[in-house]
């Protein structure tokens, strides 16, 4: 096996191995290095750290696994009740660019009860087959069952790629399906793109709050899985001229165990927020953290037919709930119009709406960033502006 071995003649103490290393496997006793096997990954990382030549090892080489055999993209596509969640639909638009690159199709994946039928309108927003398994056990979604047979699934077909939305269902599902086949999983990603050379998925996320971008491949393990934010990607428009494969599949359930047990289930009586398939949105920033600010957005927002929305301080502040703040750590929308109220325009905020088509800001700083992305500007007091024109739509 291969190992670090430190030079204690060479070994100054500096401490750079330990500052360098991620894992944590290196501390200073009696001013010399120690190596802590156990934590090491051999990532290689203090050898090019070390100026005094103290350290060397041979890292390993991992060769990359024959994959020929695994092809085509899928798309998990969540649904409840026969309805599909959008994010499926925008992933189908994604996974369809990225097959094309490829040279694969498209194959959309649904599990629940009595969907058969109305997963062939997957066919016309982008797939080239629908696989669909259903059973009375997936009538409702419950992790280990719905683990249990898409790994089945990806041991049958091979397939290259796995995307799944990241809502509560797929931030729940896509993690413990990667440690049951044994793959690896990117989350909560923004772009994604096939590596011209290579012919593998390029994955990118924010990381560390927002302030960079990652780009993430996955070489040693397929399929290549990634859950994508919902709003990122664009939904390709319905063509029903389209044809594709209906493959119904059975899965044994009886190998499955599952430790919960669906007693009940009760639908929340509020109307449910999806502020991705908001056309038009009213958002709101930290002056709007009163009651009375709130007042003035739900009444300009109910006059316009939008949804409010919210940066992150209005929702710590307690004044609305999470699944209304847009952004980096928030929702990524993509409406039609999108008013800015009070928002400084932060690099974070950005990043949840920069998709929108257009951009109205109202801020009394006429020197802030959301002003370099907005389609109109308007300088003043949100208090003044926003009940004026609730006032002129309402016709008053």
């Amino acid at each position: 096996m291969s190992r670090i071995e430190i030079d204690l003649d060479k070994c100054s103490g500096c401490g750079m191995c330990s500052r360098s290393c991620p894992y944590q496997a290196f501390e200073i006793q009696d001013k010399k290095a120690r190596w802590i096997e156990d934590r090491c990954t051999l990532c290689g990382a203090c050898l090019t750290s070390c100026r005094f030549e103290a350290l060397s090892g041979e890292m390993p080489v991992r060769e990359v696994p024959d994959f020929s055999d695994y092809r085509d993209v899928w798309v998990f596509v969540e649904q409840h009740d026969g309805r599909f969640h959008r994010s499926g639909l925008e992933l189908l638009g994604c996974a369809r660019t990225l097959a094309d690159d490829l040279g694969q199709r498209v194959a959309a994946v649904v599990l629940g009860n009595n969907v058969g039928e109305t997963a062939r309108q997957l066919i016309e927003h982008g797939a080239d087959r629908c696989i669909v398994v259903e059973n009375s056990a997936l009538g409702y979604y419950q992790t280990c069952t719905y683990a249990h047979v898409l790994a089945k699934l990806i041991g049958k077909y091979k397939p290259n790629i796995l995307l799944l939305a990241a809502t509560h269902l797929g931030r729940d599902l896509a993690p413990r399906l990667a440690r049951r086949v044994g793959l690896g999983l990117t989350a909560d990603c923004t772009r994604l793109s096939i590596d011209p050379d290579e012919k593998i998925l390029q994955q990118t996320r924010p990381a560390f709050g927002g302030n960079i971008m990652a780009t993430i491949v996955t070489r040693f393990s397929r399929p290549q899985t990634a859950t994508v934010r919902p709003g990122i990607m664009k939904a390709l428009d319905p063509d029903p001229a389209r044809t594709g494969d209906l493959i119904a599949e059975q899965v044994d359930m009886a190998e499955c165990r599952e430790f919960t047990k669906v007693l009940e289930c009760v639908m929340h009586k509020d109307r449910p927020v999806d502020l991705t398939a908001a056309k038009i949105i009213v958002a709101g920033g930290r002056p709007v953290c009163s009651d009375r600010g709130i007042g003035v957005l739900r009444d300009f927002a109910d006059a316009v037919g939008g949804e409010i929305a919210c940066t992150r301080v209005v929702v710590e502040e307690g004044f609305l709930p999470p699944e209304r703040q847009v952004g980096q750590t928030g929702r990524t929308v993509r409406p039609e119009v999108y008013f800015a109220c009070g928002i400084s325009g932060a690099i974070q905020h950005k990043a949840g709406m920069d998709g929108s088509r257009y951009v109205i800001a109202i801020n009394k700083d006429r020197d802030a960033p959301i002003f370099e992305m907005a389609d109109y500007a308007i300088v003043g007091d949100l208090f003044e502006i926003l009940p004026a024109l609730t006032r002129a739509v309402k016709g008053e």
